[in-house]
């Protein structure tokens, strides 16, 4: 039988690796200059191999994560005149869309803005600006069958509305939104325990009310803003859900153990953060790599932003192409056929850990001082810090694309900048929503 290929060549340690790069660049010292130290305290490795992973818990992070391929394509939109607005959702709906997002008033009409859309078929997430019980019960009203979607926006009265829809159990009433901590300059870590936190809080109240956590856990979404560094927002992603289960572990359950981790439903959304208003097109670049991070790290729902979403005004145009990266990555690419696709990856895997052992470690140090709504003051100095080092790491010259290197303006590009459309200005916190390019335009 003839040898194997990979027979033919003998196993080389992580020693060995390292020993053979200074021999090759003839320097004894050269590999700590090649170890890159990121904003979340962590030194990633130029290369990793197996022994990197072999004390990790790999089948506890591993099974954790998503168990079904595929995501949602949920675009958002800010509805402005039911009866026009209805006529632009159908064209979503046929040009790749499988969900919607929409910003609307409680009293908005109904009628004429779902008119021909199956509300038992097609998930729409609200995001209310008012009474969500008077809107809940007008959705009833309308569609009386087993809905599916969401309330996305901060409300008070959550105990309410989980009775309400508990006959539509694809219809989750309570939103944690970690796009706020991601969008005031927060590191990965400070966006993971901070989330946590604030899900901790919403948590003690509704079992502390009488709703056991599983009535809880299987009508929330949570909801995260993707940057552009990609592998470490794939393994941001990764390890929320580890963080989730071992939450989630922490509240009696007779049920069924371990299947509250099933329930968490991960909405995506590419980074406001990261947008800018000069060369407009570098924004679709980000989104895209943002996209593809966000499906790999196992979103359930994906919002792509509209590379001129910044502005004050979209076009059909950026709102298609938008779309069409969600579809690019499945009819194309494929990612929707694999659940976990970075599993097994020494990167992925050690970033996954670094960054749940982290974050595990601050949501232990924000309970510690009353929980999130007694931390609040603690929680805004460390974004001011968090981001007042990513703004000066640009100032001492980090590029940023089209901003601070290879910019292009185009004519009457200038515009009325629209703060974060379709995002949350931070109702139960008053975070400052910021991008990061705003101060080098």
């Amino acid at each position: 039988m003839p040898t194997s290929f990979s027979a033919q060549f003998s196993s080389a340690t992580y020693a060995d690796w390292r020993a053979q790069v200074q021999k090759d660049l003839k320097d004894a010292n050269v590999y700590e200059s090649l170890r890159w130290y990121t904003p979340e305290g962590f030194a990633a490795e130029p290369y990793y191999t197996a022994e990197q992973v072999s004390n990790l818990p790999l089948a506890q992070i591993q099974a954790a994560q998503k168990s079904t391929p595929g995501w949602l394509n949920a675009p958002f939109y800010t509805i402005t005149d039911e009866k026009t607005d209805n006529a632009t959702l159908h064209d979503a709906l046929t040009g790749g869309a499988e969900a919607l997002m929409l910003q609307l008033p409680a009293n908005a009409n109904l009628a004429h803005l779902l008119a021909g859309i199956k509300l038992s078929d097609t998930p729409v997430f609200f995001h209310v600006d008012g009474d969500v019980l008077v809107f809940l019960e007008r959705l009833r009203q309308l569609a009386p069958y087993k809905l599916r979607g969401g309330i996305m926006s901060h409300h008070a009265s959550l105990t309410q509305a989980i009775h309400l829809t508990a006959d539509s159990p694809l219809f989750r009433t309570i939103t944690i939104d970690g796009g706020l901590f991601h969008n005031a300059g927060a590191t990965a870590t400070q966006e993971l325990a901070f989330t946590l936190a604030q899900l901790a809080d919403v948590y003690d109240t509704l079992t502390g009310s009488g709703l056991s956590i599983d009535q809880v856990a299987s009508k929330t979404t949570v909801s995260m803003a993707v940057g552009t560094s990609y592998f470490m927002e794939i393994a941001k992603l990764r390890a929320l859900r580890v963080l989730w289960q071992q939450f989630i572990e922490h509240y009696p359950t007779v049920n069924y153990p371990g299947k509250p981790a099933q329930h968490l439903f991960l909405h995506t959304t590419t980074s406001p953060f990261h947008e800018s208003t000069a060369t407009l097109y570098t924004n679709l670049l980000r989104a895209t790599t943002e996209a593809m991070a966000a499906v790999v790290g196992g979103c359930h729902a994906l919002t792509v932003r509209p590379y001129d979403a910044v502005m004050d005004s979209q076009s059909e145009f950026s709102q298609r192409i938008a779309r069409n990266v969600s579809v690019l990555l499945k009819a194309e690419s494929y990612l929707d056929k694999v659940a976990d696709p970075s599993a097994g990856s020494y990167y992925v895997e050690s970033l996954t850990h670094q960054l749940t052992e982290a974050a595990w470690a601050l949501f232990l140090q924000v309970e510690s001082l009353g929980g999130y709504a007694n931390a609040e003051a603690f929680i805004r100095a460390e974004l001011a810090a968090s981001y007042q080092a990513t703004i000066q790491s640009v100032t001492d010259g980090k590029v940023l694309v089209g901003v601070t290197r290879f910019r292009h303006d185009e004519a009457g590009e200038t515009k009325p900048i629209s703060r974060n459309a379709g995002q949350s200005e931070g109702e139960l916190t008053g975070l400052a929503a910021h991008r990061l390019a705003e101060s080098f335009e």
